[in-house]
């Protein structure tokens, strides 16, 4: 059985992992989008574009940080007990 400072070692570890994913993403993404800036037709794209990745990858992120969390309480709740809240 897990201890709680690992369960708490090990939920830290992915959301900084997430988190990660989120930046880099979002800066491959500005990359992109500022390398074609000066091509009339593919900068437009690459903006809109933009604006979905980031929309995107905000989303998935809020949504896999709250269903780490929701692991890791029940993580908690097991390792604590039921006393814990």
């Amino acid at each position: 059985m897990a201890t709680y400072s690992e369960v708490q070692k090990a939920v830290r570890v992915e959301k900084l992992r997430i988190w990660f994913g989120w930046l880099a993403g979002n800066a491959i993404m500005l990359i992109i989008a500022s390398g074609t800036q000066n091509i009339a037709v593919v900068s437009v794209i690459t903006q809109v574009l933009l604006v979905v990745v980031f929309l995107a990858l905000t989303v998935a992120l809020f949504r896999m940080t709250g269903a780490l969390n929701r692991k890791a309480a029940a993580a908690r709740r097991e390792v604590l007990g039921d006393d814990y809240q």
